[in-house]
């Protein structure tokens, strides 16, 4: 699932207020789609294809895509799907409906490589149907991923460009992609997100008009490297393994690329930038080292998993670095989150929960300071900081104390906070906590200060 590109740019509305201690600039705010995508924070990113059952394929080699009768995964069941997510605590979950092989998951009009051309459910199966479906049954938001850049069956590489010797013209490519696209974003009802694998190849570059499309049909949903100029866009951290770049502020410049399909700098954004599109960062829970780089589902690979701590921590460097954690999952030949993984993302949710579901002390305003008193000294290592970012991210830097032996110590500094940021520390026995904002845009909005006590391992 390599990713060639994102996109730094989204239209937003500006509130513009005099700041103090920094150059001038205006304090840009997310809109309310915006908002609930950042208080979503958890999301599961669900992968089957045809590596599934034929692991040498690669799509790259023209002509040689699996026949559709490989396909056929015969338990496939995606309420347990959904079930797997609800016990990691996700509030959204995204499918890959086409990945690189072109294998459609849903009876596509496009083409006959899809469902309805394989054995399952003898071809009137609609596993994008069912997913949806099941999303609403435990609540979750759904979200769908179809790439446009790559499709081994029409012979098509990134950035989307219909390769020579192609059954078909890059103009037939053209209106396949917009015809699919129409099916995946009318047919089931509103999403929550689309994602876009490697950005989307302009229309002015010899691409399909995808813009016009996500207006017309999906004009709520939360773009992953969407097409420049759609106002919900979110933006790739740089890597799969879960770690956003430090800072990582939610603007971004939208100068830095056009179309999302140009491998650029800027990770870490911009706190000056003028765009609202902040990060998501995902990562498997496999290891990068295993099949597909841990996307897809192969034989003897199921003990192949980060450890739970080694998850805890990719949970810091997302969800606690101001980006959403969007979790890789596998489905099985049977068409099944695995036994293994079940309970190892079981264990994940649990561990997130018990981490940092209940503050020991915590607080909340407006100010530069704010001080959690302690009844009795406990020990703690580690805060939770979050901004109320429906009034922008306005926090620049800042540096939090512990009052120790009467004697104030350092526990943890930086720069951004934005939705949530999480700062872990050698645990200190403390009387008093002490959150001071040290540089900023205006007046900060906290909306939550929490300190956490030590977790006994």
């Amino acid at each position: 699932m390599k990713k060639v590109a994102f996109v730094l740019c989204g239209f937003i509305s500006l509130l513009t207020i005099s700041c103090r201690e920094t150059k001038s600039a205006a304090v840009v705010v997310p809109n309310e789609i915006q908002l609930a995508w950042a208080d979503a924070e958890i999301g599961v990113l669900i992968h089957l294809d045809m590596p599934v059952f034929k692991p040498e394929y690669n799509f790259r080699k023209w002509g040689t895509h699996p026949d559709a009768e490989l396909f056929n995964p015969t338990e496939l069941n995606t309420d347990q799907w959904l079930e797997a997510a609800q016990k990691l605590g996700a509030t959204y979950a995204v499918l890959v409906a086409k990945h690189c092989s072109g294998f459609s998951l849903w009876p596509t009009e496009a083409h006959d490589y899809s469902v309805k051309k394989s054995p399952w459910k003898d071809g009137k199966g609609d596993i994008v149907g069912d997913f949806i479906a099941s999303c609403r049954k435990y609540g979750i938001k759904p979200g769908i991923y179809a790439s446009t850049t790559a499709n081994g069956y029409l012979h098509v590489d990134n950035p989307g460009l219909v390769q020579p010797g192609a059954p078909v013209s890059q103009d037939t490519y053209n209106r396949m992609v917009v015809q699919q696209l129409t099916e995946l974003w009318s047919h089931y009802g509103e999403l929550f997100e689309i994602w876009f694998d490697g950005g989307v190849l302009s229309a002015d570059k010899g691409g399909a008009d995808v813009l016009s499309l996500v207006k017309k049909l999906q004009p709520d949903a939360i773009a992953f490297q969407g097409p420049y100029g759609h106002p919900n866009l979110i933006r790739w951290v740089g890597n799969e393994e879960g770690v956003a770049p430090y800072p990582c502020w939610a603007t971004a410049d939208s100068t830095t690329n056009a179309d999302g399909t140009v491998v650029i700098d800027g990770l870490n954004g911009d706190p000056f930038a003028p765009y609202w599109c902040p990060g998501e960062s995902d990562f498997t829970l496999r290891w990068n080292r295993s099949f597909q780089g841990g996307w897809f589902w192969a034989a003897g690979q199921d003990s192949m998993m980060f450890t739970v701590d080694e998850l805890m921590t990719k949970y810091v460097t997302s969800v606690g670095r101001n980006t959403n954690m969007l979790l890789g999952i596998v489905i099985d030949d049977r068409g099944l989150v695995p036994e293994a993984d079940v309970k190892r993302i079981e264990e994940l949710g649990k561990t997130i929960r018990a981490h940092y579901g209940t503050p020991f002390r915590q607080t909340a305003g407006k100010g530069t300071e704010y001080v959690i008193r302690l009844e009795q000294p406990a020990s703690i290592d580690r805060i939770v900081i979050e901004e109320d970012i429906a009034f922008g991210e306005r926090v620049l830097e800042y540096r939090v104390s512990g009052k120790k032996d009467g004697q104030w110590i350092d526990l943890s500094s930086g720069t951004n906070i934005g939705h949530k940021h999480i700062d872990r520390f050698p645990s200190q026995t403390v009387s008093e906590v002490k959150l001071q904002i040290t540089k900023t845009k205006t007046e900060p909005l906290i909306k939550n200060f929490a300190i956490f006590t030590t977790i006994s391992l």
